[in-house]
């Protein structure tokens, strides 16, 4: 078992980049409204089961293709979203993956004025609100909002420690825990941001089972 200090050790380097997993891909982790909505998106495409390389593929070519506004997606037709996800390799359930983008970016239009701040505001800064309100957005579901969060914690002073199950995963296999709150003391008190940092590069170790890198050995999966 790995002493404090090891841990602590290992939490510098895997937070020492200082980028959270939508940054480690080319995500702006920024609390604006283009941002957020694609960390959003990022979200649900990630929560949808198939390969989560596609799925973030495919979030970035979003950015790419002009959509990377609530506003601007909605304006997209059905028929362009399918074909930028089947160029992405998604093409298992992809009409109904565009229509759920299409549906997600009008509602935010719809009901926050393509700005997930008025969602903030609305909840009144209040966690279990902002994941109530979340999942009432179409396409987001718990694994999603969870996915979301683990972004937005660094943005969101309000959301308390969040790890997906790839992030949390990696701390077990690692021996840094088994809980948001076990890595959010590692990552120190009040350290929102590192925290986030850490649980991506945790997020990232597990799907790209970087284990050997990072430990330097082989750790066999449990």
């Amino acid at each position: 078992m790995p002493t404090i200090e090891d841990k602590k050790r290992l939490v510098r380097r895997l937070a020492g980049g200082g980028r959270g997993f939508a940054e480690q891909y080319g995500f702006r982790t920024t609390n604006n409204p283009a941002s957020l909505f694609q960390l959003l998106c990022l979200a649900v495409l990630l929560s949808r089961r198939g390969d989560a390389r596609r799925a973030i593929a495919a979030a970035r070519a979003l950015q790419v293709h002009g959509w990377d506004s609530a506003a601007r997606l909605a304006r997209s037709t059905p028929a362009e979203r399918v074909g930028l996800l089947r160029d992405c390799g998604l093409r298992a359930g992809s009409e109904q993956t565009a229509d759920t983008l299409g549906e997600l970016a009008q509602a935010v239009v719809d009901r926050y004025r393509g700005d997930l701040r008025r969602l903030r505001v609305v909840a009144a800064r209040d966690a279990d609100r902002e994941r109530a309100l979340l999942t009432e957005l179409p396409g987001v579901d718990d694994t999603a909002v969870v996915l979301f969060l683990r972004e937005v914690q660094a943005l969101w002073a309000e959301v308390p420690p969040v790890a997906d199950r790839r992030a949390l995963a990696a701390a077990r296999r690692l021996g840094l825990g088994r809980s948001a709150d076990d890595l959010a003391g590692l990552a120190g008190s009040g350290r929102s941001e590192r925290l986030a940092w850490l649980v991506g590069a945790l997020a990232r170790v597990d799907l790209e089972q970087r284990y050997p890198e990072v430990t330097g050995q082989a750790i066999p999966a449990p």
